[in-house]
């Protein structure tokens, strides 16, 4: 089986370290990749929101498999371009990933299907907004609608900081393009990420995460695309994996379907444990990054087959996934000023004394 990943971060490297690992995977292309994942991928040159390219590329290279990274391919809809070309493709439709490009769409959907998640309301003016932050209290929770990157959410206490971040929002942030706000009541309690592979019908979750969003250490400074996540989580309670399934993903999959929108691809579930129980803090409609690269290096089955088999309505075939009982931890180095203004050129040094390190491996953003 040939695979082609879109993308060119972290996380694409280390889909493509366990496509490469699949004895059933003759060739892994990266597109449009970077220098760091030539070491187990061809790199190959493609715009990745260009589905007709994608898709072009795709029949070009016999390519069995086409698998989406990032969000920004899905919402543009590159996937419903590639399967259009007769390539399997892992990842929602542009209709379905809607589920992460607008957090509004996602609460409706939480809504239809009985979801337990925040309360929450859609605000589209400053006064909304003011009016919410009252009714919901400190901490104020203050996310974009649309995709920002993981970098869209503000947790305050500071009132005008929450209008200021609504404000960037609402009149066009570069970067965010929202129309919309979602203030949120404020969910208590660790999170979690949890990744539900799916294929419009059946669904099979694979291990658990905790990723740090936060900049700084002890859970300070401004969210982040992520800094770090580990897995497994041994504080986890038993049976939260099982009740994520029944009462998130599989009603989800279910009300998408219903819709006449089926979704296939990865749902990732990030989840708040509050005192009241588990409750959805969002959906994305891809690979999570970091928490991608401590899964990954987990899951003993092999990659290749899984997700071909969400791609093409197969999961119910799947034998049970296995797992390795031992750990995995990602650090993120990140540029200098980031996520603010990330200063590029610096040099990074040290790369080859780190991939040195028994049972480290450098994954290239």
């Amino acid at each position: 089986m040939r695979v082609l990943v879109l993308g060119s971060g972290a996380r694409e490297h280390a889909l493509a370290v366990a496509l490469a690992a699949d004895d059933d995977v003759s060739d892994v292309l990266v597109a449009p990749g970077g220098p760091g994942v030539a070491d187990v991928a061809e790199v190959v040159r493609v715009d990745p929101l260009d589905g007709a390219a994608v898709a072009a590329l795709a029949r070009e290279r016999e390519v069995d498999l086409v698998v989406v990274g990032p969000e920004a391919p899905l919402v543009a809809g590159v996937a419903d371009a590639v399967r259009a070309a007769g390539v399997d493709c892992f990842g929602p439709s542009a209709a379905a990933a809607r589920l992460e490009g607008s957090k509004a769409f996602a609460k409706e959907v939480m809504a239809s299907a009985g979801v337990p998640t925040a309360m929450a309301r859609v605000c589209t003016d400053l006064g909304q907004v003011a009016d919410a932050l009252d009714a919901f209290g400190a901490p104020h929770v203050v996310k974009d609608d649309g995709l920002a990157a993981g970098k869209g959410v503000v947790v305050t206490g500071d009132r005008e900081e929450a209008l200021a971040h609504a404000r960037s929002c609402l009149e066009g942030r570069p970067g965010a393009g929202a129309s919309a706000v979602v203030v949120e009541e404020f969910l208590d309690g660790p999170e979690v990420s949890l990744f539900v592979l799916c294929d419009g019908t059946d669904v099979v979750p694979l291990a658990p995460a905790q990723d740090s969003k936060r900049l700084l250490d002890g859970d300070a400074g401004p969210n982040t695309g992520g800094m770090g996540a580990y897995s497994p989580l041994p504080w986890a309670p038993p049976g939260l994996v099982d009740e994520v399934v029944e009462r998130v993903a599989r009603p989800v999959v279910a009300e998408m379907a219903r819709r006449g929108t089926p979704f296939a691809g990865v749902l990732y579930c990030g989840l708040a444990l509050t005192s009241r129980g588990v409750r959805v803090v969002e959906f994305n409609a891809r690979f999570g990054d970091p928490e991608t690269q401590v899964v990954l290096p987990r899951l003993r089955t092999p990659l290749g087959g899984v997700l071909r088999a969400a791609a093409t309505g197969r999961l119910a075939e799947l034998e049970p996934l296995t797992w390795s009982e031992a750990a995995a931890v990602v650090v993120v180095l990140a540029a200098a000023g980031y996520p603010a203004s990330p200063r590029t050129g610096d040099p990074v040094t040290g790369l080859e004394e780190a991939a040195a390190v028994p049972g480290a491996r450098v994954l290239h953003a």
